[in-house]
């Protein structure tokens, strides 16, 4: 059952038949869709009637749901679980011009959309992917670990702390936390969660968000807003509150391309605007904006000066070492942080521990592991990164009834193993590490990760 308020205040702003259809859809069955990750898609095998998403160039609507969870493929990160309309801000980035740079994603957990960024920020550009929530944030990490590109920040603190960064991203990205209405028929749940009362405090983060997000903007970067909701108050009514803040700074983006596929366009200020709604396209609820920060806005002071210094330097022979696991040797930058060490692209580096000495990091780059007695003893997200060079390792490539037993740190065959470490595979996509000794095989597969259903 919808909530009474909420079915009477679409009414309010579609008119009563609209507002029934839309009433109506959220009672019907969602669609299932994934995003393939074009650095690994390799490993990933769609159903030949699978859709192709019309605004997403890696994204597809699924016939059914299958079981995500005994696939190897997404075990290995070469596709992400995404509802179809929420893919919509990696177009509109793209259609902006966008060819890489610095993105900045508010409220990012679990993953869905800085996973996107970063194929799409490419080797050379870096997505600071934040959540408020620590928990969320370690879900979040271990999806940007899973996704393998190395080029992605995790931090974990309050909105305001972006702005400690001013004029430092050339992307803005804010999905702000909202009343999740577009969610009602998704998840069920999330009806008796809604409130009168919820949608006016969300309102009110939403803006205070947005402003943070503004000054770590630069002068003609790009601002992206979204919601999974449908009401005004949370959409037009917030951007139209963050314009009279931003002021004559704020200006309209280029007009983009879209394809017919239902989608509702607006404008609000400066801002142009888009809505999904379920009774007229393949999607959840959903609102997207964009609009730009004026090219001659008022400089931001730069960075405030380091809270700390984090990263340690590789010695050269732990340098060496490292260097001999990546696809591109000599691209790379090593640094110990702890007990681990990192690897981080050269042209980006600088630009990850700025971000990393102002803000609070969980993960960074790629954990590529410890040395020991000379040598790399590497971490699972060693195994998960695209750029890794695999014939530095013995590889066991399993079928995909061994691999789900790796996949629940079961026993495997030794037999499958060739004496010491093993790249596990299946598909030929990576999945994690074991190492054999004689007739044992030690399971290197995350607990934390592990398939838990038989």
């Amino acid at each position: 059952m919808l909530p009474e308020a909420f079915v009477s205040s679409m009414i309010s702003e579609r008119g009563s038949a609209d507002a029934l259809a839309l009433c109506r859809a959220l009672d019907t069955e969602p669609v299932t869709s994934v995003r393939l990750n074009p650095a690994k898609s390799a490993g990933a095998v769609l159903p030949g009637d699978a859709v192709r998403i019309p605004w997403s160039s890696h994204g597809y609507i699924l016939p059914q749901r299958p079981q995500f969870t005994l696939d190897t493929a997404f075990h290995a990160g070469a596709y992400y679980v995404q509802e179809p309309s929420s893919q919509f801000t990696g177009y509109l980035l793209e259609a902006s011009g966008f060819s890489g740079g610095r993105i900045l994603d508010m409220c990012a957990a679990p993953g869905g959309k800085t996973t996107h960024y970063a194929s799409l920020a490419g080797a050379g550009g870096l997505v600071v992917a934040n959540e408020i929530d620590r928990r969320r944030a370690q879900v979040l990490a271990d999806n940007v670990r899973k996704w393998g590109l190395g080029n992605t920040v995790v931090t974990c603190n309050e909105p305001s702390r972006a702005a400690s960064l001013a004029g430092f991203f050339d992307v803005a990205a804010v999905d702000a936390p909202c009343s999740g209405e577009g969610m009602f028929r998704k998840d069920p749940a999330s009806r008796s969660e809604w409130s009168e009362r919820n949608v006016s405090m969300c309102a009110a983060r939403q803006e205070d968000i947005l402003r943070h997000a503004w000054r770590a903007l630069r002068p003609g970067g790009l601002l992206l807003y979204s919601t999974c909701t449908f009401n005004r108050t949370e959409n037009e009514e917030t951007l139209r509150r963050f314009a009279a803040f931003a002021g004559g700074e704020l200006t309209e983006a280029e007009p983009v391309a879209l394809p017919d596929a239902g989608i509702e366009c607006g404008r609000t200020e400066a801002f142009r605007t888009y809505r999904f709604l379920p009774h007229r396209l393949c999607g959840e609820g959903f609102f997207a904006a964009v609009a730009r920060k004026s090219a001659d806005a008022a400089s931001e002071a730069a960075p405030s000066r380091p809270r700390r210094t984090i990263f340690v330097p590789a010695d050269r022979t732990a340098a060496t070492e490292l260097d001999r696991y990546s696809a591109e040797p000599g691209a790379m930058r090593f640094f110990q942080v702890g007990e681990l060490y990192y690897g981080y692209r050269a042209e980006t580096f600088d630009l990850v521990r700025t971000v990393c000495e102002q803000m609070s990091a969980i993960y960074s780059g790629t954990a590529f592991g410890r040395i020991f007695k000379g040598r790399l003893k590497p971490e699972h997200a060693a195994a998960m990164y695209a750029g890794l060079r695999r014939e530095q390792f013995a590889q066991a490539e399993l079928p995909d009834d061994e691999a789900l037993d790796y996949l629940r740190c079961g026993r495997t065959d030794p037999a499958r193993f060739a004496e010491g470490l093993n790249l596990v595979t299946a598909r030929g996509a990576a999945l994690g590490f074991a190492k054999r000794i004689g007739h044992r095989v030690n399971n290197m597969y995350p607990m934390n990760l592990r398939i838990l259903n038989k």
